[in-house]
């Protein structure tokens, strides 16, 4: 862009413009010292008082003195100074002083302008990961209130109540009775915050969805097209999403299974249009989340079983059948509304990103507002001004009674290309041109540098490939015009390169304001995507961690009563409460690697202590921290679900190293017939995890016999010995 702006007072005849282009450019690289400024000065003077040069090139220097560091005060106020010498210069030349005043403001705008937006931009860029980082962690913050607030508060009580108990041994029985019910009311608790954290994204689900299509030789696309975090009806979509793709599994006749999510509707005020709603940058959800599933196995228009989901409850809609082609359609509807915050006990629900009253206004109460609107309208305001002095000069230009006119095409044309920064705009674009072009048989060749207002928007709104040629058609036709109008070749020279000139400033001051608002919006995005994977790690530490370790200490509580509360059993309870605060920091975001050796030994307390026959069949393993962290997630939730979901009299685990990686196997009986399970979040997550690890989950029922199958594959091993 600065080399397009000198090439206008090299074709004047100026070459030294060549060198203040050099200076210029290793000021905006930040060698920003004095010296370079001065140097600056004395080629811009030379070339304006001794050189005869039109005293724009004096705009270098002013933009430079704008650039200069905050605490070198001095300097930006001489820029000024600068502009006032230009009009000096030029009412001594007896020429057109206001027209030379404009152009040196105009140069140092663009200059400054431009170095200061490029550099604003680079600055969105390099944050973005810090900000994102510091979502997370106001995330984490309000999780650890939430949860200590609640979950923490129950597990003090189990411990207190479990030392109460040992200390007071007669009063044993009433205590442990309290403990218990304190321990089913915190399970209960954790699994509603976990199913409530998951519901502001799908993607859990449709990883477990992929996993069950691919591992029955189904082909599967997956396209999103959703904002997350989703609201309450998430979790309603996370259950037709399951539902179907179950069914499609269970008929087993599909090749190919399309799942697909999109938004429907808007936000839009009464005021906003749609091409408001789509410009870039405008990512704001629709007000309808709409889930599609297809496959083409099914021969009749039997649909699955979702009558239990109730979404016309929730102002949903579902419809499945045959469509015209014989594929069958699941497609389910549900109100977007605001974004859950699950606090654990029900004790309320927030909104992720919703506005929260404060004693100073309001705030962002799960994600704040990332946007930075003073650049956005530092670039507009930029663009706006160069725009109204470049018509400015437009005008002094013409005679009088032509300036009223003039001026009200001027003024659209300027309103025209504003909106060009909100996106390609066609009519616009052809009012423009209408206005650039229309005009000249009435205004004479002064209006033939308009047209450079026409190539920017052009180049902004179409492929290079068609925007260059467009843009050369321009040009050239600003020349043939001039010669048609007989002007002097200089003169013609300096039009045509003035208005490439014009349409590439006007062209970067655009394309830098979509950048400044595209960047804002990825700033934004990328938060809001951090905070969503936060909510879904907290659910998936509360289902597998502390669900599990609750669970144990109910299964434990449970059982000490009907020992009549032997102290060894309520040393268990308070153990495990200790333990399941330390699970609980872990959902609050403090890292805890798990052992693999001390879950297999707790499985085999817990299950041995439900009656359960427990056989261990270990290996001597080199086993690394996070695959073992998550291989011991995988067996506590196998534990909790022989828990859960059977009447088991054996369980198996299994631990083998082969070619293909470490497997973990858990196999039991006592699988009731018929059970079919809705909601459950636990197969999701361990796929989930697995998957970061390149791993895999399967589970499949054999008669009344549940194998559970993990394997990762061999990774650089950091030595952690199972036996």
């Amino acid at each position: 862009m600065l080399a397009a702006l000198a090439s206008v007072y090299v074709v004047a005849g100026a070459p030294i413009a060549l060198a203040v282009f050099g200076v210029q450019v290793l000021y905006l690289l930040k060698v920003r010292t004095w010296w370079l400024l001065a140097a600056q000065a004395v080629l811009v003077y030379t070339a304006s008082v001794a050189g005869g040069v039109s005293t724009g090139i004096l705009g270098f220097l002013a933009g430079a003195l704008l650039l200069t560091p905050a605490h070198r005060d001095t300097a930006r106020v001489l820029a000024p100074l600068v502009v006032a010498s230009a009009a000096l210069i030029d009412a001594a030349r007896g020429g057109a002083t206001a027209d030379a005043t404009i152009t040196v403001v105009l140069i140092s705008l663009v200059v400054f302008g431009l170095t200061r937006l490029v550099e604003r931009a680079g600055e969105m860029y390099a944050a973005r990961l810090s900000l994102a980082a510091a979502a997370v962690a106001a995330e984490r913050l309000r999780l650890a209130a939430e949860l200590n607030d609640g979950l923490g508060r129950s597990l003090e009580v189990i411990v207190e109540g479990g030392r109460r108990a040992l200390a007071e041994p007669d009063g044993a029985a009433e205590v442990l009775a309290s403990v218990t019910a304190t321990a089913r009311a915190a399970l209960t608790d954790a699994r509603a915050a976990s199913a409530n954290y998951r519901a502001t994204s799908l993607a859990p689900e449709l990883v477990t969805a992929r996993a069950m299509l691919d591992a029955a030789g189904i082909a599967v696309e997956v396209r999103g097209g959703h904002t997350e975090p989703l609201g309450p009806g998430g979790a309603l979509l996370a259950s037709v999403l399951r539902e179907a793709v179950i069914d499609v599994v269970r008929r087993g006749s599909a090749r190919l299974c399309v799942i697909e999510t999109s938004e429907q509707g808007d936000e839009r005020g009464p005021t906003e249009s749609s091409e408001q709603r789509d410009r870039p940058g405008n990512d704001r959800p629709g007000d309808t989340e709409r889930l599609r599933v297809v496959d083409d196995g099914h021969r009749t228009a039997e649909s699955p079983d979702f009558a239990g989901l109730r979404l016309e409850e929730a102002g949903g809609t579902l419809v499945a059948g045959l469509s015209p082609d014989g594929r069958f359609v699941v497609e389910a509807t549900v109100p977007r509304g605001p974004s859950p915050a699950a606090v654990p006990g029900g004790t309320g629900t927030g909104d992720l990103g919703a506005p929260e009253p404060t004693a100073g206004g309001t705030r962002r109460r799960l994600l704040p507002r990332l946007t930075h609107d003073a650049s956005y309208a530092v670039s507009v305001a930029v663009l706006a001004a160069v725009l109204v002095g470049l018509s400015v000069k437009a005008l002094l230009q013409l005679p009088g009674a032509l300036v009223i006119p003039a001026t009200a095409c001027l003024a659209v044309i300027v309103v025209m290309q504003l909106r060009s920064v909100n996106g390609r705009h066609m009519v616009a674009l052809g009012v423009m041109a209408v206005l650039t072009y229309a005009p000249v048989p009435v205004f004479g060749p002064v209006w033939l540098g308009v047209a450079g207002f026409l190539a920017g928007p052009v180049l902004l709104a179409f492929p290079w490939r068609a925007a260059w040629p467009m843009t050369a058609a321009i040009v050239g036709g600003v020349a043939v015009a001039g010669m048609l109008f007989g002007l002097p070749a200089p003169v013609l020279a300096n039009s045509t390169v003035s208005t490439l000139v014009t349409g590439l400033v006007v062209y970067a001051l655009l394309r830098l304001a979509q950048i400044v608002k595209e960047l804002q919006a990825a700033r934004e995005s990328l938060a809001r995507s951090a905070v969503v994977e936060e909510r879904l790690r907290a659910a998936r530490d509360l289902h597998d961690l502390l669900g599990h370790s609750l669970a144990a200490i109910l299964l434990t509580c449970e059982l000490a009563r009907r020992l009549k509360c032997p102290p060894e059993r309520i040393e268990e309870i308070v153990a495990m409460a200790e333990g399941a605060r330390a699970d609980l920091r872990s959902v609050s975001g403090e890292q805890r690697e798990l052992s693999l050796a001390a879950e297999v030994e707790s499985a085999r307390t817990v299950l041995s202590a439900a009656g359960i026959r427990v056989t261990v069949e270990p290996a001597e393993l080199d086993v690394p921290a996070e695959v073992e962290t998550v291989l011991g997630a995988v067996l506590r939730e196998a534990v909790t679900n022989v828990l859960r979901h059977s009447e088991a009299r054996q369980c198996v685990i299994t631990m083998r190293a082969g070619e293909s990686g470490l497997r973990l196997r858990v196999r039991n009986d006592g699988v009731r017939p018929g059970e079919r399970r809705r909601g459950s979040s636990g197969i999701g997550n361990l796929t989930s995890r697995l998957a970061a690890l390149d791993g895999r989950l399967t589970a499949h029922v054999d008669g009344d016999r549940f194998t559970l199958d993990a394997c990762v594959p061999h990774r650089a091993p950091v030595p952690a010995r199972i036996r």
